[in-house]
Formats: structure tokens, C-alpha cells, sequence
């Protein structure tokens, strides 16, 4: 103990001095100040380790949000034109519907429906209902009950432009006093006659002058118990073929008076107006073809 009666030694037994004194506070302030780290350092570590799960879960966040607009269907990327397209779609089917409800005969009546397929061959006999059509303008032969106001005044016969006319059908029929009957196929140089299906008059031609060209006229006269030789045409194939056929070009020659069945461009303009001139001519031209069209053609007598 010193003077005043301190015991100066430490708890094991050792003597205390200045040095002893400073090592006790310096651990003691070691102590104080490591205790004051440490939580400071569990903090930041639990931020890092807070952190690091939103740092780690932002992108695949980000990731998800792209995929997501990357994989949304066409239609709710474009929904405008989907509906554009629908809309478009609707109006069409409506618009056929409409064609098909109220024109229904439009398509019953179409050339392809009263025609043979083209595919075939097909033979033109007696009896046959057709109609001619004009190679050069596409016109088909036609007569109505409408006479000439000039030349023999008889019913007149022109071209006409439209497809469906069932004024243009003609019935060819074999020469009186014939062997010929109905079903039989018709050679290339045979005299035949046409007959007009609406009205019975013959397709017919005399020397009177057409009213346009001032050819010779063709008009249709007489009827089922009426004729004469003026109603007689000798058929006469272009080409190769004897038979006559339906993909076959043809000229019909007039029997009595040596003239071509002709058509041009020369219209009419009052009471046939749009319909052209159907004349006959002295001379083979480009403008005496006529094909076999649109009809009801009747099979080769044998052939069934």
C-alpha cells in the first residue's frame, strides 16, 4: 500500500503503475469503440444484403416487362387493321349474298350453262337450237318483229351485242325433200336452212338493196308452212374438218343468188339502234366468219 493507503497492486498481484493505467483504458476505449463498429458493419452488411435482392430481382423485372410486350398476338398489336379486315370481309360476303338472292338467273343463264364444255368436241346436228356469233365483232345473228323501212319491208335481221337475247337462237333445219333427220350431223358444202326460234320465219335473202351499205338484204320471211328457195344456205367449213363442229369456222352461202352472210361494224341508230348490219356480199372477206356460240345442242343420232 502506499501512503495513503491504497493498495497498489493488481488483481494478480502484480505491481500498478502509469503503464498499467494505460493499457486499461486503451483496451477499455477498444472496446467502447469496436462495440460502436460492429453494428455499423452488420448494417452495412444487412443493406448489402437487402440490396442485393432488389438489385438482383429489377432485372429480370425489366426482363419480364419486354418479354411480356414481345409476346402479345398480332391482333393486339394491330387490332385496328384486324378490325379493318373483318369489317372489309363482312361487307363482301353481304354484297355477294345480296347478287346471289336477287339475281339468281344470272348465272343459270350464262353462256357456259347452255353450252357444251369446250373441252369437247362436239358435233352440230339437225335440230339443234344455237346461236351464231360473228367472229370479227363478236355480234350475235338477230331478228325481232320489227320490218325494214326500206327494201322488201319483210322482218328485219341484224347483229346484236348482247350475250343473253333470246331473240339471236336459230334452229337449223335439213333442206326439204331430204333424207336427213333429226340427230344428224351436218357435212361442209350441205344446203341447210335456219330458222328463227321466236317468231318461225326462215333466215332469208333476195335482190334487195340493205338499208346502211347498200348490200344485198337479208331479212327473215315465211314460216312453218310458208318457204321458198330464198330460206336455202349452203354451209361451207373454213379449215380442215368435213363435219361440221362447234370450234369450227364457217360461211353460209346463199343458195339462189351466190352471197355471203356478212356483218360489220355499220350500226344502226333509230329503231335498232347499237345493233349493226347484217348484209350479204359477192366476196369471201374476214367479215363472213361466224362461229357455232351459245345453244342447245342435240347429240349425234347413234352416239347414245
Amino acid at each position: 500500500m502506499d501512503k495513503k493507503g491504497y493498495n497498489t497492486k493488481g488483481r494478480g498481484g502484480g505491481n500498478v503503475n502509469e503503464g498499467g493505467d494505460g493499457d486499461k483504458w486503451s483496451r477499455w476505449w477498444w472496446g467502447l469503440s469496436h462495440r460502436k463498429s460492429a453494428p455499423s458493419e452488420e448494417s452495412s452488411n444487412s443493406n448489402q444484403v437487402q440490396r442485393s435482392p432488389s438489385q438482383s430481382k429489377s432485372p429480370k423485372q425489366k426482363i419480364r416487362i419486354s418479354s411480356r410486350s414481345d409476346k402479345l398476338p398480332f391482333y393486339y398489336q394491330n387490332w385496328f387493321l384486324v378490325l379493318l379486315t373483318l369489317m372489309s370481309l363482312s361487307c363482301f360476303a353481304f354484297a355477294l349474298f345480296v347478287f346471289l338472292y336477287l339475281y339468281p338467273d344470272s348465272i343459270e343463264s350464262s353462256p357456259s350453262s347452255t353450252s357444251p364444255a369446250s373441252s369437247e368436241v362436239v358435233e352440230i346436228t339437225y335440230g339443234t337450237v344455237l346461236k351464231l356469233m360473228h367472229e370479227k365483232t363478236k355480234f350475235r345473228l338477230h331478228s325481232h318483229e320489227v320490218p325494214y323501212g326500206s327494201g322488201s319491208g319483210q322482218q328485219s335481221v341484224t347483229g346484236f351485242p348482247d350475250v343473253e337475247d333470246s331473240n339471236s337462237y336459230w334452229i337449223i333445219r335439213p333442206q326439204p325433200g331430204t333424207s336427213a333427220k333429226q340427230g344428224d350431223p351436218i357435212k361442209s358444202g350441205t344446203i341447210i336452212k335456219l330458222q328463227h326460234m321466236r317468231t318461225r320465219r326462215w333466215l332469208h335473202s333476195h335482190w334487195f338493196s340493205s338499208p346502211i351499205s347498200g348490200n344485198q338484204e337479208v331479212s327473215c320471211f315465211g314460216g312453218d308452212s310458208e318457204s321458198d328457195t330464198g330460206d336455202l344456205w349452203r354451209l361451207l367449213i373454213e379449215g380442215s374438218g368435213n363435219i361440221w363442229r362447234k370450234d369450227q369456222r364457217i360461211r353460209l352461202q346463199h343458195a339462189d343468188t351466190g352471197v355471203y352472210l356478212h356483218s360489220h361494224n355499220k350500226k344502226y341508230s333509230r329503231i335498232a339502234g347499237g345493233q349493226q348490219e347484217v348484209c350479204g356480199v359477192q366476196d369471201k372477206r374476214a367479215e363472213n366468219i361466224w362461229l357455232a356460240a351459245e345453244g342447245v345442242y342435240l347429240p349425234v343420232n347413234g352416239s347414245e
